[in-house]
């Protein structure tokens, strides 16, 4: 079994940007990194999976000609996963606009107190 280069380096660019996306503030841009991460895995399995082969049906070909199965059946659960994932972000985006007419998640005040805490300053001040 051999790895297109191409591919695997496409993989780990899309993986890259969607951590970096993933990291931002901004809702609408961690759903295109959940987005683009999701892809990346997906084309990673198929990769994993192997190259081309005859349609995995028992009798019409040798196993060594056949293609993997479960690859295929992995990226399509993905896909119903990845945009699964991605309705429940925008709903959450959509209540999170309405309520707070903006795209940006703020700092909660305990996280901060938490973080001065473990820095030895105190919260109070």
């Amino acid at each position: 079994m051999t790895a297109n280069l191409t591919l695997l380096v496409v993989i780990g660019i899309l993986v890259a940007c969607g951590v970096y996306l993933l990291l931002e503030r901004a809702v609408s841009k961690m759903l295109l990194g959940l987005i683009l991460f999701g892809n990346a895995v997906n084309l990673l399995i198929l990769t994993a999976g192997g190259g081309r082969g005859k349609p995995p049906i028992r009798g019409t070909a040798d196993t060594e000609e056949m293609a993997d199965p479960l690859a295929q059946a992995m990226v399509l659960t993905a896909i119903v996963i990845t945009m699964g994932i991605a309705a429940f972000v925008l709903a959450l985006a959509y209540r999170a606009y309405m309520l707070t007419t903006s795209d940006d998640v703020a700092n909660d005040q305990e996280d901060v107190d938490v973080a001065r805490r473990r820095i030895g300053e105190d919260p109070e001040t």
